[in-house]
């Protein structure tokens, strides 16, 4: 796993330890919530003050769904756990970004970050079809034949989605994928609502006409 190495030129309380920080120590899945009985804002005052647990606390909170974002948007593992360590070392070396009176819901308003690493990893090259990192392989020859036109399908979608304009691609992983509102994910693409949802909508009349044959008559 990639390991956070960015330092500052002087140790100190803005120079989070590597192990301070174990974004991906194991599977995202059996990450533990931390700082239960803390809401956001009282962490993220924490991290103003250099208090290295309140950060790992919030790491540890939100990991998880800004990972599956970038993850789905990159396609690759590696790639997603790297645009999430840069987002919150960001959120670490300037913990003034994010002010609670003017800004959106903290995971909204780091949606945006998130987001805007994306296309600019997306800006270097285009991303790939989502990993089979083996983690859900079925022994083929048991599976029953309807299960596997329904896996065909499932990836026959997310290339599509991976061959997507950027902020298309964006917008429907936000809003489909992730569960956020239309209104959220405007905010988090720093978009108007008309836009974002005339991008969902471009989004969905490609891939309809893209997997047209998939569609029963």
């Amino acid at each position: 796993m990639p390991k956070m190495q960015r330092q500052t030129q002087m140790p100190g309380k803005n120079s989070p330890p590597a192990r301070v920080i174990p974004l991906f120590s194991g599977s995202a899945a059996t990450l533990r919530p931390a700082g239960e009985g803390v809401d956001d804002a009282t962490l993220l005052a924490g991290i103003v003050s250099g208090d290295h647990a309140a950060f790992a606390a919030l790491v540890r909170r939100h990991t998880v769904r800004f990972y599956r974002l970038a993850y789905r948007f990159t396609g690759r593992r590696a790639e997603a756990e790297d645009i999430v360590q840069d987002a919150f070392l960001k959120l670490w070396e300037r913990p003034g970004m994010w002010q609670p009176d003017k800004q959106a819901a903290f995971t909204t308003w780091f949606y945006r970050i998130i987001v805007n690493l994306c296309l600019d990893q997306a800006k270097k090259k285009r991303p790939l079809p989502l990993e089979n990192d083996g983690e859900h392989i079925e022994d083929e020859r048991e599976a029953k034949e309807e299960e596997m036109i329904a896996r065909e399908k499932e990836r026959l979608l997310e290339t599509q989605i991976a061959l997507l304009p950027d902020r298309q691609r964006a917008a429907l992983n936000l809003c489909f994928y992730e569960g956020l509102s239309n209104q959220e994910a405007a905010t988090a693409m720093g978009v108007h609502l008309k836009a974002l949802q005339s991008l969902l909508m471009r989004a969905k009349t490609t891939l309809k006409e893209r997997l047209k044959f998939m569609i029963s008559e």
